[in-house]
């Protein structure tokens, strides 16, 4: 399991393969080996052992590409997964691939019971998902296991008396489907509700719940996503949008901290780079982060050494008295997006670039050329980890030749970054693949081949009584949760 961190934490196993406990090996051939010891006593929730076989059962499910749900594309790395006792699995990889370590996790393949699905598997694959086990028949082998689902309604918990890392301190747990946030605030306000989970209410939502909320409080969340603004890389327009010194001025142009402060309650950090603070490999690589601070006079000075001239209005004009003036846009209907578009126009107008707002209809968004050509800026919301570098990669830039398919929205294109990407993802010793992010994240910020704004925050609510929890990861040590 994941915590708040980033940091992978064993439950099943004894231990996360590693390169330094030799768990991890690198061939000499480019492929790689990882292995997996399953802890002494693990067991399923209805008794049967964990062993060895319910692993190389569940990478063939997700291998399966007639069963797409359980699609897994990086399990199209593995060459092999072999059980070589009872407690023993191995991996054997056609190359490297820095996840490794993350494999039979929530987030990649969540272990599977052999001995209750696999008839099913191999007798009746086109139901495969259908069966009860994937709802109030559901075996896991975690600290918790369902004695009641209701569906629509609720899920009763039970503490496991056999889970592996010891009993849970809670003994039941009851999880509510309440989809309304009217109705769940009057539920947190009535002590009705302990804790929320995932992304239940908006900011705004959870303070006006937190002032009225003596028995309890409100934790940052997830802070996984970043708010960001594309500049246009292929044939902008103006063409100054593709200068880095113009973008570089309006990254100085824009309060960041006072968009935190207005637009995330003060909460959330200033994204001085695409990667979250909360991710493990943020700490070796914020040295190497070009920071923009807020300074107008700066921001000003910088455009005025690109040609530019301040008129008696304060505006921007260039040698034939042309308006400098540059089109933002962003969805239409995401109220963070287009809040945080206005936000920074308003900074940039306010140094002397004119800016045209566009809010992108449902119907124009359908349109991939329309969205990929725009002329300016793009406001969007993306993801603060190493996913991120999957979309800023050239080979998925949209463009005629491939119908405008891609999520690299800025559209930039530069062999030497790709090449550091590939790099990135193929390198396996962390304190090399943490130089290689460094070298990345400094080109992207010197560059700035993103304009970063915040991230975004989903706040959680916990009542003062529950006790262990570490953040936004919930549930990773659900079983040292308690009551006080």
């Amino acid at each position: 399991m994941q915590d708040d961190h980033g940091k992978l934490h064993p439950q099943l196993a004894e231990s996360v393969p590693s390169i330094e406990n030799g768990l991890w090996r690198l061939l000499p051939d480019g492929r790689m080996e990882t292995t997996w010891k399953i802890r002494e006593g693990a067991r399923w929730h209805d008794g049967a052992p964990v062993t060895a076989d319910d692993f190389v059962f569940t990478a063939r499910v997700v291998q399966d590409r007639e069963i797409a749900v359980f699609r897994e594309a990086a399990y199209d790395f593995i060459q092999a997964v072999e059980a070589v006792d009872a407690r023993t699995i191995v991996l054997r990889w056609r190359e490297p691939f820095i996840e490794a370590d993350a494999m039979f996790s929530g987030e990649r393949a969540l272990p599977l019971p052999k001995h209750l699905l696999e008839r099913t598997y191999l007798e009746d694959k086109t139901n495969f998902t259908q069966v009860a086990y994937w709802n109030d028949e559901f075996v896991g082998a975690g600290p918790y296991r369902v004695r009641q689902w209701a569906r629509g309604s609720h899920v009763v918990l039970e503490a496991n008396d056999s889970y592996v890392l010891g009993r849970p301190k809670i003994d039941q747990i009851e999880v509510r489907f309440i989809a309304d946030p009217n109705t769940l605030g009057a539920n947190i306000l009535a002590d009705a509700v302990e804790l929320t989970v995932g992304r239940s209410l908006s900011l705004d939502q959870a303070l006006q719940v937190r002032d009225r909320w003596p028995t309890g409080k409100m934790d940052l969340g997830d802070i996984s996503s970043v708010i960001v603004i594309y500049p246009q890389f292929i044939n902008p327009s103006p063409a100054l949008v593709g200068d880095a010194t113009f973008r570089r001025a309006l990254m100085h142009a824009m309060d960041r901290e006072e968009m935190v402060e207005s637009l995330q309650a003060g909460l959330a950090p200033v994204a001085h780079a695409f990667l979250t603070p909360m991710d493990s490999e943020f700490e070796g690589v914020q040295r190497q982060i070009v920071r923009y601070p807020f300074d107008t006079a700066r921001a000003q000075q910088m455009i005025l050494g690109l040609g530019y001239a301040r008129g008696t209005d304060g505006a921007f004009r260039d040698a034939t008295g042309q308006r400098l003036s540059v089109e933002i846009r962003t969805s239409q209907g995401d109220d963070l997006q287009e809040k945080s578009l206005f936000s920074a126009a308003a900074h940039w107008q306010r140094v002397g670039v004119a800016v045209d707002h566009v809010l992108v209809t449902p119907q124009q968004a359908e349109g991939r050329e329309y969205r990929a050509t725009f002329p300016g800026f793009d406001v969007k919301r993306q993801p603060g980890d190493r996913r991120f570098l999957l979309r800023a990669h050239g080979s998925k830039t949209p463009l005629p030749e491939n119908n405008f398919v891609g999520n690299n929205y800025a559209r930039y294109r530069n062999a030497d970054f790709d090449a550091s990407i590939d790099r990135y993802f193929v390198t396996i010793p962390h304190a090399e693949r943490s130089q290689v992010l460094g070298q990345i994240i400094q080109h992207m910020t010197d560059q700035v081949i993103i304009l970063t704004l915040f991230f975004q925050t989903s706040p959680i609510m916990a009542a003062n009584r529950l006790v262990g929890l570490t953040g936004p990861a919930q549930g990773w040590n659900a079983h040292e949760w308690d009551l006080r």
